[in-house]
């Protein structure tokens, strides 16, 4: 048993038992690393896990109290029942942002280049353009190079997920596989249900298809809300469902085995394609890896997306769709977009995952994306506005924050980049704008004084902002 959750597991027998009551406060992180000998991080680690489970509460400035009932951040968003274009002009300024090459980039849910291989791709690449010269400077299939189709239909082999290397098509990145299969599925004017909140990269998708969507909300607590897809499936004819199942973007939440099931099923009762943003899959903090939907689809009716945009290198730009039935319309519209992928980012890429140890890599960014997430939830906890409440996410790579009554996350987004640390506004993931208190933090950097000092600001902001 790791040291952080044997802590965890001590503290849980005693709030069991009645030792630590609802309302007292646990030990300071101080004293629970001197008491059991460990650093102060494996402490805060283990009140984090705690928190996760919902059985105590950091408050500012104070410490971790015990809850008597798990309290997860609120939902601010209205339920809409009737089917709407997206309509969210923070949208269409969201290049500005992220055009903002100068901020600390905390509106980023992106891994920081030195997490990434770079030694390991620099001589991949390398090695390409020595052996494979002439290749690497043609053109690639539509579909995409072979051999790393096998690779990516390999690597689901070894999630119990039948794939096959020919129905695998290869894309400029997890987003690029989502527009296709919209491309592919619907007609403009269709309906999709799509998450809220929401990655905005799949509101900016829907939109530009022309598409009307239906939002789906998150349980509290956690999940999917099952019994109202029940409902808009019963209302209207929806032809597709956009869904991030593992690590949700920005809650960072995952749909539980029983929960994929029932969602497949509702969603075959009524004809509803199932689009899967699968990108985060590899990222759990705990090393566990859940199955894709694509897993449980025994009846051909999801669409896979992802890339190793996450994990390995986002500049790459190289993803794909398990395109399922609908592999040739997919290729056809990869040509009719863009002929094909890159070449050498290919070829590279099956030289990296044929001679380096992907696996090693991911346990190490995982280690790593759980020890920032740890440290940037212990400084919210510490220097934001008493009532900010913060997500606990079993993966990924955001952290999805509520302020307290009155605050204005716009507001707080320009007064820091205003100092020069971008963060991304709640009203970015929702199709009319909602959220207006919420706030996504990005927990792929390596946390060091100058990520403390940004966190601490912003809280300073907040305050100011209240």
């Amino acid at each position: 048993m790791l040291l952080y959750s044997a802590i965890a597991a001590t503290l849980r027998d005693q709030i069991a038992q009645g030792v630590l009551r609802a309302g007292e406060r646990l030990p300071s992180i101080r004293q629970l690393a001197s008491g059991h000998g460990v650093s102060p991080a494996t402490a805060v680690q283990a009140c984090l896990q705690l928190e996760r489970e919902g059985l105590v509460q950091a408050r500012p400035r104070s410490g971790y109290y015990v809850l008597a009932s798990p309290e997860p951040p609120r939902s601010t968003a209205p339920r809409r029942r009737v089917p709407h274009p997206v309509d969210n002009p923070a949208l269409a300024r969201l290049h500005e942002l992220l055009a903002r090459t100068d901020l600390l980039a905390l509106h980023n849910a992106s891994p920081a280049t030195e997490l990434l291989p770079a030694k390991a791709l620099a001589t991949s690449v390398a090695r390409t353009l020595r052996r494979n010269q002439q290749q690497a400077l043609d053109y690639a299939p539509p579909q995409g190079h072979a051999p790393l189709r096998r690779l990516v239909a390999q690597r689901y082999a070894r999630l119990a997920t039948d794939v096959s290397p020919d129905e695998v098509v290869i894309t400029a990145g997890s987003m690029e596989a989502i527009s296709l299969a919209l491309r592919v599925l619907t007609q403009p004017g269709d309906v999709v249900i799509v998450e809220t909140p929401t990655y905005h990269g799949i509101l900016q998708a829907v939109a530009a298809q022309g598409l009307k969507v239906l939002e789906l909300p998150h349980r509290q607590g956690g999940g999917l809300d099952l019994a109202r897809l029940d409902v808009l499936l019963e209302q209207t004819p929806v032809r597709a469902a956009v869904l991030v199942p593992n690590f949700h973007n920005p809650l960072g939440t995952v749909l539980t085995d029983a929960d994929k099931q029932v969602l497949l099923d509702s969603c075959a009762r009524h004809g509803t394609v199932v689009i899967e943003d699968d990108i985060y899959g590899d990222l759990g903090w705990s090393g566990v890896r859940p199955p894709p939907l694509r897993h449980f689809d025994t009846r051909g009716q999801v669409l896979t997306c992802s890339s190793f945009s996450k994990t390995l290198a986002p500049g790459l730009r190289v993803g794909w769709i398990l395109g399922a039935g609908w592999t040739d319309a997919l290729v056809r519209a990869k040509y009719h977009s863009t002929v094909g992928n890159p070449t050498l980012p290919q070829l590279a890429l099956v030289d990296y995952l044929e001679h380096h140890d992907l696996d090693r890599h991911l346990r190490r960014l995982r280690q790593q994306l759980a020890d920032n997430a740890c440290r940037m939830q212990h400084a919210i906890a510490r220097h934001w506005p008493e009532g900010t409440r913060c997500s606990s996410p079993k993966g990924g790579l955001s952290l999805w924050l509520q302020l307290p009554d009155g605050g204005n996350a716009d507001a707080l987004a320009a007064a820091a980049m205003d100092e020069g640390i971008g963060i991304s506004p709640g009203g970015l993931f929702s199709s009319r704008g909602d959220y207006p208190d919420h706030v996504r933090l990005g927990c792929g950097m390596v946390w060091d004084a100058k990520l403390e000092q940004a966190v601490r600001r912003l809280g300073e902001l907040a305050l100011v902002r209240r």
